[in-house]
């Protein structure tokens, strides 16, 4: 009987649900409209700025370019010969890159875990510059320390090389290091891409924005702390597929990207504000530091205005559209450009004697800044000649750099790496008439742009003796295909973590011998 009735009462609720419902006179409300923020942001072409390498520093497994039999430093910046029609250059730990005006790439430096994007099997080939292979022009170039990458001009993304963590090598995709260019994210059309040491952030042409690599900072936006070791269930997937910046529910929307050392900024399409993410123990991260050194997702910064921003292992610096250059962080071997301070920077603070600045960056503890008349400032420290000034004391207010080469010449880009520097000058018809093109048969125009500045690192500081003894010291050991650059280092600091922390600062008595074996990476004294 129960049962009966239960099979009833379904059989009405069934008639009740299928009875038509009665149209209604009235009109539907319109369907609400949800406004999103999409962008579309033009694949960049390739700079039509043509100028000359000019380079300094050290040169111990040829990342200046230069034979190292005849050269092993480089106190001011010198004409690299060979090379010419550059559109744009870019220094990485240990080796350089070099993007002509007809969209190649030559590479040269180390090439111990696949940095170069080429094979260096003869013997001596890596410290000569030479042709990477590629599947179309390239129009942007990045450098870290053991890998590089670069945009092309359909908007694909190339790498090649090993990211690294505390651990050693992660290889730069799940298969391993890759010693030629490999498809990143095949499924995204990019606009822009940076490079920090050891990750790779890539923005597309719809603003949203994508890292991969090495996390232990946070420097990834989308990692928890649980995962960046890479000893969770999945392993290195992660950090090593690349995954999409979150925002709350959605993604963010970026029109501009920048990448230091050990943290990535953003600048969101539609407040214009700066987000960041990553090391923060000397404030450079522009958020409050509060307990934490490391912000594992983005945060909003106090950068504001911003329209170019660089930074090193622990300082920031950003460019205004007002042209003015502001600095934030660590104070040691004037990096941040203030002169003489007595404790470390947690507010944006302006440096001053820069005006009508057009560019900016950063080495890891070194800072430059090229005016809209092609006049480059640099300060910061300079113990390995990286600043190009002649000597190897660090500078602590911006000086003017004034050496035969560049005096009265038109600088258009700088970079830096672990201890070298790369400008891109503009070439004078007689330099052009010597040089010898890169597979290019059009002469260089004088007239023509120089590439941007880029910084210098800075974790060791290097002994200041005699150019004799400091090449005696720098002598570079073949160890088969690899190069083990041995240098003493009188270290002013005591030894710390790969973050540069310690309880303090404390003056070592001794001298210490470093060895630096290809992109291994480089402890950070304090």
């Amino acid at each position: 009987m129960a049962k009966a009735k239960a099979q009833k009462a379904k059989t009405e609720v069934k008639e009740v649900v299928s009875e038509p419902k009665v149209e209604s006179s009235k009109e539907p409300a319109p369907a609400k409209i949800r406004r999103t923020n999409i962008i579309e942001i033009p694949i960049p072409s390739l700079s039509q700025q043509s100028g000359n390498l000019l380079v300094c520093g050290q040169n111990d497994v040829g990342q200046l370019g230069l034979n190292t039999d005849d050269v092993m430093e480089k106190t001011r910046p010198s004409l690299v010969s060979e090379l010419s029609n550059i559109s744009d250059v870019k220094a990485g730990g240990m080796h350089s890159l070099v993007l002509t005006k007809g969209g190649e790439i030559w590479s040269f430096g180390c090439n111990d875990e696949g940095a170069l994007g080429r094979d260096t099997e003869e013997e001596g080939s890596e410290t000569k510059p030479k042709k990477i292979e590629l599947p179309g022009k390239a129009v942007k170039i990045s450098a870290g320390d053991s890998h590089s990458a670069c945009l092309l001009d359909d908007g694909r993304v190339y790498a090649w090389g090993a990211f690294r963590d505390s651990h050693g090598s992660m290889g730069l995709t799940t298969e391993g290091n890759k010693k030629s260019p490999v498809h990143v994210v095949p499924e995204v059309v990019a606009v822009d891409i940076a490079s920090g040491n050891d990750h790779l952030v890539i923005l597309t042409k719809n603003g949203h924005v994508y890292t991969i690599g090495c996390g232990e900072q946070g420097q990834l936006g989308r990692v928890s702390p649980r995962t960046l070791t890479g000893e969770s269930r999945r392993g290195k997937t992660t950090l090593l597929n690349p995954g999409c910046i979150p925002k709350k529910a959605g993604k963010f929307i970026a029109n501009a990207i920048w990448a230091t050392p050990f943290c990535t900024f953003l600048r969101e399409n539609k407040s214009n504000n700066v987000y960041g993410f990553g090391l923060n123990n000397y404030c450079q991260l522009g958020v409050k530091k509060g307990g934490k050194e490391f912000e594992h997702f983005p945060l909003m910064t106090k950068f504001s205005d911003v329209k170019a921003l660089a930074g090193g292992q622990h300082h920031t610096i950003i460019l205004t559209n007002d042209n003015k250059v502001y600095a934030i962080g660590r104070k040691d071997y004037g990096r941040l450009g203030l002169g003489s301070v007595e404790s470390d920077i947690k507010e944006l603070a302006h440096v001053k004697g820069l005006t009508d600045i057009h560019q900016i960056t950063c080495g890891e503890a070194s800072s430059f800044a090229i005016t809209n008349n092609g006049k480059v400032y640099v300060w910061g420290m300079g113990s390995s000649s990286q600043l190009g000034t002649g000597d190897e004391d660090d500078v602590e207010s911006p000086k003017l750099l004034a050496s035969a080469q560049v005096k009265d010449k038109n600088i258009l880009s700088v970079s830096s790496g672990g201890q070298h520097s790369l400008f891109l000058v503009e070439a004078p018809g007689s330099t052009a008439a010597k040089s010898v093109a890169i597979k290019e048969t059009v002469p260089v125009n004088a007239q023509n742009e120089d590439p941007p500045i880029t910084t210098i690192p800075e974790p060791v500081k290097a002994p200041r003796g005699n150019s004799k003894e400091k090449k005696e010291s720098a002598k570079v050991v073949k160890a088969g295909n690899k190069k083990k650059a041995l240098s003493v280092v009188k270290d002013k600091e005591s030894t710390t973590d790969v973050n540069g922390n310690s309880e303090k600062d404390e003056p070592m008595d001794v001298d210490v011998a470093v060895t630096k074996v290809a992109r291994k990476r480089k402890a950070i004294h304090q």
